[in-house]
């Protein structure tokens, strides 16, 4: 067989046969027996019989149940593994003739140790943090994780992972309150989103233009009602302003041989009367 070479008679399995004592090189997908090199089983199969002067190395198939992952000179298979409900197993991938079964734990559990012969209780996820399936199947003992940017996990369970926030544009929304990694995100139409903004501004336009008026119909008032006070308030201070009365003194004088009262300022024209 090429590859395998040793000096002496020709032989059969592909192989030159020598004397007792001669150097044997066989492949890897040989095996020496006897001073010759023997063909090894392929896998999937398992060997009936060595190879000798007249034949070669003679291979059988697998049980089913049992699986042969390698070229190999062994006599028997492997049996697969049995996944034990008992222990918290169950199959992941069904084994055939040249792979062995592949059991994982249930869902809510993880394995015990690294043999992961039996699987033991998840402990539950807190809100924030999501189960991480392939940490449980990677044997871990924490199999859960923080949520990332963009994720969410609002509640408390040994199985639920962080789930990606709802997509507002997706669906012909917006965002109206942004996600956290305990809440999803809030969406809402982008109509009541520009309403929203336009109600305030409009009220806020509205109030200001109302105090405007306000401000123009006092000051319009105040300004019309001045003239109309000065004028009445003016005779006001013209009869305060008048100047009172004087009262003269009275003096008593003679008027033929009669005492007549007169006031002082007027004795000119009594005097003047008195010389008629």
């Amino acid at each position: 067989m090429p590859g395998v070479t040793r000096t002496g008679r020709s032989g059969l399995c592909g192989v030159d046969c020598g004397q007792p004592g001669d150097a044997v090189n066989c492949s890897d997908k040989q095996y020496e027996h006897k001073g010759r090199c023997c063909n090894r089983c392929q896998p999937g199969k398992k060997l009936a019989s060595e190879c000798n002067d007249t034949e070669d190395s003679v291979c059988t198939p697998c049980e089913n149940g049992q699986y042969q992952q390698s070229w190999t000179k062994e006599r028997h298979c492997t049996p697969h593994e049995i996944c034990e409900d008992n222990a918290g197993l169950i199959v992941k991938r069904h084994g055939n003739a040249t792979h062995n079964t592949v059991c994982q734990c249930r869902a809510g559990m993880h394995c015990s140790d690294a043999s992961c012969q039996t699987c033991v209780e998840n402990e539950p996820c807190k809100q924030g943090f999501g189960f991480v399936a392939a940490m449980a199947e990677a044997r871990m003992t924490s199999p859960c994780e923080p949520c990332a940017e963009g994720t969410f996990s609002n509640v408390s369970s040994k199985t639920e992972p962080c789930h990606f926030w709802t997509s507002c544009e997706e669906k012909g929304l917006v965002v109206k309150v942004k996600g956290t990694n305990t809440s999803d995100v809030i969406c809402e139409s982008s109509r009541r989103s520009s309403l929203s903004v336009l109600i305030p501004i409009t009220a806020a336009v509205v109030t200001c233009l109302v105090g405007i008026c306000i401000y123009c119909l006092v000051h319009t008032d105040l300004r019309r009602r001045g003239p109309k006070q000065a004028e009445a308030e003016a005779p006001r201070e013209l009869v305060t302003q008048q100047p009172e009365e004087v009262d003269f003194p009275v003096q008593e004088t003679l008027l033929g041989g009669q005492p007549v009262a007169q006031e002082d300022g007027k004795e000119s024209r009594i005097a003047e009367q008195e010389q008629l």
